[in-house]
């Protein structure tokens, strides 16, 4: 099925749909400064057994720019509308950074919509230091566009070897990066600045995958801590990889996450 749009809260949001009708739910949720692209390959994957939903977040790709700042409250409810526009009664929720935040709300706020979670480098608050950090991207982003952000934003994405490598996907992560509205990027930003959903943990009931890239600086032992918070949580660390995982290595992210889609809910 191809790309198509469909209007949530005022916002024109541009979805996709791919896999047969009847097989169980995936929802898949994009990092800043992305677009549901960067979940190509696990979507070849998985469609084959999956019936898989890809958003673009609100301000990025092909979805509409909000006219404020955005909040994790706003992103959680945006997934949970266009579940329930597509009629996804209950689906395994997957998101990377800003779509791991998203997943944490979702399952918080919604808790009925999801059977499983899986979070991958996104903490379930803002880190100390972050809110000045985001206020100096978004000031580079304002002087040199989105551009200027790039170079930068690729250098903490991704291993030095990835880098040094030139690896494939380089070129799409940076052309993603610079096709970002900077308004998009900035309402997503403020989200990030500040927000903490560390409070509901002890309270989620759900399977949880915990992931992160072994090079992303202090996201492991954060989400490894997370994964103590939460009843029936586990956390995996991925080698040889920075932020986006799924990117930089797209085969251990597929052999970590296939065992836990194929476990019962129950177990």
């Amino acid at each position: 099925m191809p790309e198509q749009r469909v209007e949530i809260g005022g916002l024109s949001f541009n979805c996709r749909v791919d896999g047969p009708a009847g097989a169980p739910w995936l929802v898949f949720s994009n990092s800043l400064m992305t677009d549901l692209s960067m979940w190509d390959e696990q979507v070849a994957a998985l469609a084959g057994r999956h019936r898989i939903l890809r958003y673009d977040q609100r301000g990025h790709g092909g979805t509409a720019v909000p006219d404020h700042p955005a909040t994790f409250e706003e992103l959680a409810a945006d997934a949970a509308a266009l579940m329930e526009r597509f009629a996804v009664e209950r689906a395994t929720f997957i998101g990377i950074s800003m779509g791991a935040a998203t997943g944490f709300f979702l399952a918080a706020r919604y808790p009925s919509r999801l059977a499983r979670l899986v979070a991958c480098d996104g903490p379930a608050k803002t880190a100390p230091g972050n809110q000045a950090a985001w206020d100096e991207r978004i000031a580079l982003a304002q002087a040199g566009g989105m551009a200027a952000l790039a170079g930068p934003t690729l250098g903490r994405w991704f291993t030095p070897a990835s880098i040094a490598a030139d690896l494939p996907v380089l070129p799409k992560v940076r052309a993603m990066i610079e096709a970002t509205p900077i308004d998009g990027f900035i309402a997503c930003a403020r989200a990030l600045q500040s927000y903490d959903i560390t409070a509901a943990l002890p309270g989620l009931t759900l399977p949880v995958l915990l992931m992160a890239g072994e090079k992303d600086g202090a996201l492991p032992a954060a989400l490894r801590e997370t994964a103590g918070q939460i009843p029936r949580a586990r956390f995996i660390e991925i080698p040889a990889a920075g932020h986006l995982i799924n990117l930089e290595q797209p085969a251990s992210f597929l052999s970590a996450l296939e065992p836990f889609l194929a476990a019962k809910p129950g177990a």
